[in-house]
C-alpha cells in the first residue's frame, strides 16, 4: 500500500449545501420498496437464475409484501423476456403490484423491452444512463449537450412506443447511472430534460443511484436533499435511491438520504449485488421495525426467505448478517450471557423490548431462542444457567451456577469446542449424579397433638454400594431430621446453608428439583442436587448427592469423576 494514498486517491469533494435538514429528520414511515433481485442481483450471479429459480423468487417477493418488482432484463437475454412474457400471460401479477423492467438507452432494445411487456395492465420502464466524467471522457466519448442530447431522444422513443400500447398504464424510471460520481448540476439537467422528454404531469420515477459507492453516506444524503431542493416543483416525481455497498456503508447511506427526501430504494434482499452488492432491503426494513415503523414487509418467517435466496443464488447469507444469520442472535460472551439471561428474569411481555445485546425479539423473525446463548470457553455462568432453565428448566441458585460453571470451564479448557445444551445437561447430570443417587426409604412421624416437642422424626434407610446405613434424626421438618440423623449415622457434621426447590414440567410429568447447599465438617461447602416425583424425596436425594460428593458416603459406580477441591467448590474431571 501507498505511504501517500492521497496521490492515487483524492477525496471526493463535499457538497456546498447549507441549512441541510437531513441531520435532524427522524424516518417515521416505510419508503417504497422495490426488489431488483431478479435483475441487477440476477446479473451479478455466477449461474444466473432459471426460470424455476425465477419464479421461486418472485414468489417469495411477493409473499414478503414487495409492491414494486423490477422483473428482469428482457433486452438482455431471451430467458428473462420469457419470464417477463409468462408472468403477464398467465396472470401472475396480482392487481396492486407493478413489474418493473429495464432497458439501455439504445432503440432497438427499448423495442425488445416494451414488447415484452405487452399486456401487463401497469408497467415501469426504467432506462438508464452514465453522466459522471469518468463515462462521459473514457468509456462514451461524449461532452455534457451530447449526453443530454441521447436523453432527450432516449427518453422520446420510450414514450412514442408506450403511447402506442394505451392499455398499460406506464411509469417511467429514469436512472442517471453514476450519479453520486458525477456533478449535481448534471445530474439535474439530465432529470429536468427527462421529465421534459417524458411529458410534465406524467408519473416518472428519477432513481438516483450510488452505482459505485465513493464517499461518506453524509455527502450521499447531501446530494440527495440538493436534488430534493431542486425538483421540488415536480409534483409528479418520486425520488428513488440505488445504493451500492462498495464502501460497506451502503445501508447507512439509504437512511440518511431517506431524511434527506427520497422516497422509494432499490435493492435486493440480503444485499446480493455487482461486488460488494446492492442495498440490503432486509436490513433497512428491520432497521425500521426495531425503531417502532412497520416497514410494510412482512419477514416474520425470515429463515424461510433465507432458504429460498440462498437456494435461488446459490450463494450463502453469512452467519453473522444482520437480522437473518445463524449467530446473530447468539452470545458465547460471559457477561453477555449474564446480562441477557437476567434480562429475561424480569421481562413482561407487554413491556418493551429492553433486552440487553439483542436489538429485536428474534421471535417476530419466526427465530427460537434457542441459540441465543451458546456456550464456549469464553462463555460464563450465566450462558450455562440459562441453556439449562430454557432446554431443561433448571433454575439454578446462583452459588450453584459459580459453583457448575468451574466444571464446565475446566472441559471447555481441555476440548476448546463448543457445548450444547444437551452436552450441559449430561455433564450436570454426571457431576450431580441426578441419575444414580439413592432414594432413601423413609418414614416421617409428626408431634403428637399437645405434646412438648414440634419436632418430626425421620427413620431412613439408604443403600450405598458398600452398605446400608440407617438413619434416624430429628428436627423442625424433614430435612432438617434427616441432615441430623445422617451427621450421627456418619460421624460427620453437616450444616444446611441454603435450600431451594421448584418444579420441572407439569401435570403427570411434573418433578420436584431440590437444591441443597451443605457445610461439611466445617471444611467443605458444595451443592447437591435432586430430583423426584415427590418433593420430600428429591429434597433426602439432594442431601445425599452433597454427601457423596464430599466423600462422606460412597459415591456410586459410574461417578468416580467428580472429585473436590477441598475446602471450595467440587470440580468435575470428566464430562
Amino acid at each position: 500500500m501507498m505511504k501517500n494514498p492521497a496521490s492515487k486517491y483524492p477525496a471526493f469533494k463535499p457538497v456546498p449545501l447549507s441549512n441541510r435538514t437531513w441531520p435532524d429528520a427522524t424516518l417515521t414511515k416505510a419508503p417504497i420498496w422495490l426488489s431488483t433481485d431478479l435483475r441487477d442481483g440476477n446479473q451479478a450471479l455466477i449461474e444466473p437464475m432459471d426460470n424455476a429459480r425465477k419464479l421461486r423468487m418472485y414468489e417469495t417477493l411477493l409473499q414478503v409484501g414487495f409492491k414494486e418488482i423490477e422483473v428482469g432484463f428482457p433486452a438482455a437475454s431471451q430467458t428473462d423476456f420469457d419470464f417477463v412474457r409468462k408472468l403477464i400471460e398467465e396472470d401472475r401479477i396480482p392487481d396492486d403490484v407493478t413489474i418493473q423492467v429495464m432497458t439501455p438507452a439504445r432503440e432497438e432494445l427499448i423495442e425488445r423491452t416494451i414488447e415484452s411487456l405487452a399486456g401487463a395492465r401497469r408497467a415501469i420502464v426504467h432506462v438508464y444512463n452514465a453522466v459522471a466524467p469518468v463515462w462521459r471522457r473514457v468509456v462514451f466519448g461524449l461532452d455534457v449537450p451530447a449526453v443530454m442530447q441521447l436523453i432527450a431522444h432516449h427518453v422520446g422513443i420510450v414514450r412514442r412506443l408506450t403511447d402506442a400500447r394505451s392499455q398499460t398504464e406506464w411509469v417511467l424510471q429514469y436512472s442517471p447511472e453514476t450519479f453520486s460520481m458525477a456533478e449535481l448540476e448534471v445530474s439535474l439537467q439530465a432529470c429536468e430534460i427527462a421529465i421534459a422528454a417524458w411529458g410534465p404531469g406524467r408519473p416518472i420515477i428519477l432513481n438516483l443511484p450510488s452505482t459505485v459507492e465513493n464517499a461518506t453516506p453524509n455527502v450521499f444524503a447531501d446530494q440527495i436533499e440538493w436534488m430534493s431542493r431542486h425538483l421540488a416543483g415536480h409534483r409528479n416525481v418520486v425520488l428513488s435511491l440505488h445504493p451500492h455497498n462498495d464502501r460497506g456503508t451502503g445501508v447507512a447511506a439509504a437512511e440518511l438520504a431517506l431524511m434527506a427526501g427520497a422516497q422509494r430504494v432499490e435493492g435486493c434482499l440480503f444485499g446480493n449485488g455487482e461486488r460488494t452488492g446492492n442495498l440490503d432491503l432486509v436490513n433497512v426494513a428491520l432497521n425500521l421495525y426495531t425503531q417502532g415503523v412497520d416497514p410494510q414487509l412482512d419477514f416474520s418467517d425470515i429463515d424461510e426467505v433465507r432458504r429460498t435466496v440462498e437456494h435461488c443464488n446459490q450463494l450463502p447469507v453469512h452467519p453473522r448478517h444482520p437480522y437473518a444469520g445463524d449467530l446473530v442472535y447468539t452470545s458465547f460472551s460471559g457477561s453477555h450471557q449474564d446480562a441477557i439471561k437476567k434480562a429475561f428474569a424480569v421481562r413482561q411481555d407487554a413491556a418493551a423490548w429492553e433486552i440487553p445485546y439483542l436489538p429485536i425479539d428474534p421471535k417476530d423473525l419466526g427465530r427460537s431462542y434457542e441459540a441465543v446463548i451458546r456456550v464456549n470457553s469464553q462463555s460464563g455462568k450465566g450462558g450455562i444457567s440459562y441453556l439449562l432453565e430454557s432446554e431443561f428448566g433448571l433454575e439454578l441458585p446462583r452459588r450453584l451456577q459459580i459453583e457448575f460453571s468451574q466444571a464446565v470451564q475446566a472441559v471447555m479448557d481441555a476440548s476448546g469446542k463448543e457445548l450444547t445444551a444437551q452436552d450441559l445437561w449430561q455433564m450436570f447430570e454426571r457431576e450431580y449424579g441426578v441419575k444414580s443417587i439413592a432414594a432413601p426409604r423413609y418414614q416421617v412421624a409428626e408431634p403428637a397433638r399437645g405434646a412438648t416437642s414440634q419436632e418430626v422424626t425421620l427413620v431412613a434407610e439408604l443403600d450405598l454400594t458398600d452398605r446400608s446405613l440407617k438413619i434416624e434424626g430429628r428436627g423442625t421438618g424433614p430435612i432438617d431430621a434427616f441432615v441430623q440423623g445422617l451427621s450421627r449415622a456418619t460421624g460427620q457434621g453437616v450444616r444446611v446453608l441454603d435450600y431451594r426447590q421448584h418444579a420441572v414440567g407439569a401435570g403427570a410429568d411434573a418433578r420436584a428439583v431440590a437444591y441443597v447447599e451443605l457445610r461439611v465438617n466445617e471444611t467443605q461447602t458444595l451443592f447437591g442436587v435432586g430430583m423426584d416425583t415427590n418433593i420430600v424425596t428429591a429434597s433426602l436425594k439432594a442431601i445425599v448427592c452433597g454427601m457423596q460428593r464430599a466423600g462422606v458416603l460412597a459415591v456410586p459406580p459410574g461417578h468416580e469423576a467428580t472429585v473436590s477441591s477441598g475446602a471450595g467448590s467440587p470440580v468435575s474431571a470428566a464430562v
